[in-house]
């Protein structure tokens, strides 16, 4: 039977915006209390890839993401409540600054009742900082606010005017300092894929001790966290096998997703194109999304693969493209020179990559096996000469409108579906 509530310290890390040093924080945060013997479990508010590869590699347990609108209220509390009935601490990276979007980090931490350690940038202020910790603190009644901390600080002395200027009715939680060691690199897409840093560990370590160092390791307080039920998925896989594509080309994968898939009964079998993996005998495919355009050379030179997955799908079984996925399924993709490759020639087009987005918010789509959530970020500029079987709509009014393209049971998009916001449909999908 399960427990009506489960109770475990926990932290929502926020920030004023974006690139103030959430993740570092929640890695340093997290590492620290696994190097105590602590059972930490992390998740990621919004659709994310790139940072929970940091912070699965930081607390060593898959990172789940947490939405209101992609995952829906149900999913997120099941979660919250299955990780406080095994872990000792919980945490929660938000997205972006703590009150933005439309289903923003302060909308889920009022939501759940979890605590928020805001993180400010120092690196360019003084007394200032307690103007933005009142500020975030004060905005709207109810938002609980554990403390604040600073990030990328010059000095002892600088630390100690940050401190200074948080009013004594807040909480001053300590500082990480500037330092080249405790950086985690960053490219078009955000942070660096955890497993293409060599000394990731090295960071991580050194991130833990220059918060253990400079700022507060104490627990936060205990949250309780209702059980809830998550949306049952049908057994409709059971024998069926998917061949997943997973590397650093097709690295996007949501954990959710691929639990999801278990439990109808796939038999998930992991290939890379990269290293020239033949395609796994199995009865559905999966390309997810990743950096093909950061290995353009390999992935044009994969004949077989090219023929193995026209095989596939011309023999009617299902296939799924997304994201980067669908740039390799195109006819070509360029690189920001402008240097074309071919790619598997499944969906007739071509795209090249910008230096600026092409695409960025949450998708909703109906297709026919029912409406899934889910959301765009790229910067690829296809032109595609197919028509979309169905457009996406984007639940906050913003610009990005995906179109899903398909041609008997291969479905192609640039939007990164979310599995369990409809299982029914997302079986389906992959059902031969």
């Amino acid at each position: 039977m399960t427990d009506p509530s489960a109770s475990c310290p926990a932290l929502l890390v926020s920030a004023p915006a974006s690139g103030q040093g959430k993740t570092s924080v929640t890695a340093a945060l997290a590492r620290w209390h696994v190097r105590q013997g602590r059972r930490v479990r992390v998740f990621k508010t919004g659709p994310d890839f790139l940072d929970p590869m940091v912070l699965e590699r930081a607390s060593g347990a898959p990172v789940y993401q947490l939405d209101l609108w992609m995952n829906g209220e149900d999913d997120v509390r099941a979660r919250l409540h299955e990780a406080a009935a095994e872990a000792d601490l919980i945490l929660v990276e938000g997205v972006m600054g703590l009150f933005d979007g439309g289903q923003s980090s302060a909308d889920l931490a009022q939501c759940f009742g979890l605590p928020v350690l805001a993180v400010i940038d120092g690196s360019a202020m003084a007394q200032t900082f307690g103007a933005l910790a009142l500020g975030l603190a004060s905005y709207r009644d109810g938002l609980r606010v554990h403390g604040f901390a600073a990030n990328r600080v010059g000095s002892a002395y600088h630390a100690q005017l940050l401190a200074g200027s948080v009013p004594s009715h807040l909480q001053w939680l300590g500082a990480l300092p500037r330092d080249a060691a405790l950086a985690l690199p960053e490219r078009h897409l955000g942070l660096v894929a955890a497993g293409e840093l060599g000394d990731i560990d090295a960071r991580l370590d050194a991130l833990a001790d220059a918060w253990a160092t400079h700022a507060s390791a104490e627990l936060p307080p205990p949250v309780s966290f209702p059980a809830a039920s998550r949306a049952s998925t049908p057994k409709h896989l059971k024998g069926c096998r998917i061949a997943i594509a997973r590397d650093a080309a097709f690295c996007f994968l949501y954990p959710a997703n691929l639990d999801l898939l278990r439990e109808a009964g796939a038999e998930l079998r992991f290939f890379s194109p990269l290293a020239g993996d033949a395609l796994p005998e199995c009865d559905a495919a999966w390309l997810p999304g990743g950096y093909p355009e950061l290995h353009l050379h390999a992935l044009s030179d994969s004949d077989s693969l090219r023929s193995a997955l026209h095989e596939h799908v011309h023999a009617g079984r299902p296939l799924l493209a997304e994201c980067g996925g669908m740039l390799y399924a195109l006819d070509s993709l360029a690189g920001t020179d402008g240097k074309a490759f071919p790619m598997a020639g499944l969906l007739r087009g071509q795209a090249t990559m910008q230096t600026r987005l092409g695409g960025l918010g949450m998708q909703s789509v109906a297709l026919p096996e029912g409406e899934l959530r889910g959301h765009t970020f790229h910067y690829a500029l296809a032109e595609i000469a197919e028509s979309p079987l169905v457009m996406a709509s984007n639940p906050d009014g913003g610009p990005s409108r995906e179109g899903v393209y398909r041609r008997e049971r291969f479905t192609a998009s640039f939007m990164h579906l979310y599995f369990p916001s409809n299982p029914a449909a997302a079986v389906a999908l992959f059902q031969p």
